[in-house]
Formats: C-alpha cells, structure tokens, sequence
C-alpha cells in the first residue's frame, strides 16, 4: 500500500505526539541522563530526531537555511557522544522540534499541492523521505521506551496504532510493502 503524503504527514504527527507522550511526565533529570559518556540522553533523541527531518527536507526537497546550526552539529549522529557536551534546555529542543515540524508540513503541503518544480517527481521523494522520517522518530522513540522504562521505572503510553503502522524487529514503521 502506498500512502499519499497527506496520510504521511498524519503518520508524521502521530509520530511526534507518541514521542512527546514519552517525555511529559520524565523530570529535567531523567531527560538528561546517560549511562555514560559514550551514552545518548533521552534529551539528545529529542534534539536528533527533528535534526535528521530537517535536514532531509531542506536537502531533498528545497535548499533552506538550517534553524538551528548550534543545535544541528549537536543533534548530528557523526557528532561523538562524548564531544556532544550539555544539552539545551527542554524548552529548547521543543521549539526546536515544533520549527522542524513546521517545516516539513510546509514543504510536504507544496509538494502535495503540486506548488514546486518537478512536482510528480519530488512527491516521490517526499513519500520516500517522509516514510523515513516517521520510521526515524519511531526507532528513537523505542530507545526513550526503554530507557523509560528499564531506566527511570516508568511504564509508557501505549503505542500508536494505524492501518499505516506495522512492527518490524520491535519497532513500529510505516509499512510501505
């Protein structure tokens, strides 16, 4: 089954909201810990997961300014753990993902629209690229999963559930076949 992109973008934010359930009741403390320095704080997903959409958007579909680049070369997977430092606030790395989310609607919506150059041939990029993008958030939110739960003793929301939605090795991912 291939999903139009408007139902990605639903996905997308369904997506966004299981990962926000995650962390509304973790405490400052919890959100920052690490096992170890060569460890990833849940708070360091959260600053990831909006960094990787971003820049797949603003690459992949129209060349835009970074929103953040402090926050960007910190998010970056190619950034070693233990050179990653402090984290941002939490207030933050929520604008943050709420900018980065504004952004994929905005470009998706043109797409969709057909509101760009080549539009048949960049809907199949963003159908490519937005199924990454959900299925990224959904394998970092597995990790607060279990750092939720195995970590800090807290039980988590249930899962999201859609016709869309499948589960492969444990993660859930948008079933695109």
């Amino acid at each position: 089954m291939t999903a139009t992109l408007q139902q990605l973008l639903v996905e997308y934010d369904r997506a966004l909201a299981y990962t926000a359930e995650l962390v509304d009741d973790l405490t400052s403390d919890e959100i920052n810990w690490r096992a170890d320095e060569q460890s990833s704080a849940i708070g360091w997903h959260l600053g990831h997961q909006p960094a990787v959409a971003h820049y797949m958007v603003r690459n992949l579909t129209a060349a835009e300014a970074r929103l953040d680049p402090e926050l960007d070369e910190l998010m970056d997977s190619a950034t070693e753990e233990s050179q990653r430092g402090a984290l941002p606030a939490l207030d933050r790395l929520f604008d943050y993902r709420g900018a980065v989310a504004e952004r994929v609607h905005f470009r998706i919506d043109n797409i969709a629209r057909g509101k760009v150059g080549a539009p048949a041939q960049l809907a199949l990029i963003a159908n490519t690229l937005l199924t990454a993008v959900v299925n990224h958030e959904y394998q970092h939110s597995k990790w607060i999963s279990e750092v939720r739960q195995d970590v800090h003793g807290k039980a988590s929301p249930d899962t999201p559930h859609s016709d869309l939605l499948t589960v492969v090795d444990g993660y859930l991912m948008v079933n695109v076949g």
